[in-house]
């Protein structure tokens, strides 16, 4: 990076030379700029965004960013430009992060059980598979098919091939049983 370049400007009060940086905008500059230009920049700022303290975030934003390259700014007439410039992509860069926030708040958050209902979750099934287990073979068979695949008595009949009635006898005393073995001591 080039070192700033140093001229002599005389100075008007008393005619002795005084040394100042010619690249660069200097501290001062860009505290005059913030004086007089603050109300313009959060009225572009307004423009853009909706709400006056994501405003007033953005242009000190913008303000402290020009601050830390006050030395790539070599005209300090282009200083308001700069400045402006910042303010813009600033208000874009917020809108974007809002816009992703409302998509990502968009998507439900799943049902989330705490540890301990999960692992009471988990002995209730253990212990229904254990007690399916015990069922006679067509009790299991008709539960399975009326309860966990969503069928009806006609289609659980005919995908085992017997009657309705002997469906519904096998699915009252299969549940019959379940009761008996999940209330029984493990």
């Amino acid at each position: 990076m080039p070192a700033a370049r140093s001229t002599r400007i005389p100075n008007q009060r008393d005619g002795a030379d005084e040394t100042t940086t010619a690249a660069g905008t200097t501290v001062d500059h860009l505290t005059e700029t913030y004086r007089a230009h603050y109300r313009s920049l959060l009225g572009l700022a307004a423009l853009l965004l909706d709400d006056t303290a994501s405003c007033e975030d953005v242009v000190q934003e913008a303000f402290i960013r020009v601050h830390s390259a006050r030395k790539r700014v070599r005209d300090p007439e282009k200083t308001l430009a700069y400045l402006r410039q910042t303010v813009v992509n600033l208000s874009r860069s917020a809108l974007r992060r809002r816009i992703l926030g409302l998509k990502l708040l968009s998507k439900p958050m799943p049902d989330m059980a705490s540890a301990e209902e999960g692992a009471y979750d988990q002995l209730e099934r253990d212990s229904l598979i254990k007690a399916m287990k015990g069922l006679q073979r067509r009790q299991r068979e008709v539960l399975v098919l009326r309860y966990f695949a969503d069928m009806t008595e006609a289609q659980v009949a005919e995908t085992l091939g017997i009657s309705l009635g002997s469906v519904k006898a096998y699915g009252s005393r299969g549940i019959a049983a379940l009761r008996v073995a999940m209330e029984a001591p493990a």
